[in-house]
């Protein structure tokens, strides 16, 4: 299983923008290239990160998602700042599935025997 991290900058006053065209493009990226989702996240230092998940590298590298209306909404409102594809090595989230994320897939976890 494959990650690619993001991180951005994104411009004062433009969050809520930037947040609906990440929404768009992850659904479509979902429906369209079968990707596990993404997740996006505020840090203290202001800047965003998120990561989405696919089952191997060159499915997401070869998407063509789609949604261009959702890729400009967050390119106007960013300044992108990287962009790294990463292999997951171990994966040790267990999170529960609740009524508001209800997620598509099960989660994938590795647990250790000790």
């Amino acid at each position: 299983m494959d990650a690619v991290l993001y991180r951005w900058r994104i411009k004062p006053g433009m969050e809520e923008q930037f947040v609906d065209g990440c929404q768009r493009v992850t659904r479509a990226i979902r429906a369209n290239c079968g990707s596990f989702g993404s997740r996006l996240h505020r840090a203290a230092d202001g800047t965003w990160f998120g990561y989405a998940r696919w089952p191997h590298a060159a499915r997401g590298s070869a998407c063509g998602q789609g949604e261009s209306e959702g890729l400009r909404l967050m390119s106007e409102a960013t300044a992108h700042l990287d962009e790294l594809p990463a292999e997951i090595v171990v994966d040790l989230l267990d999170e529960p599935r609740t009524p508001d994320r209800p997620g598509p897939h099960a989660a994938t976890t590795l647990r250790s025997q000790s």
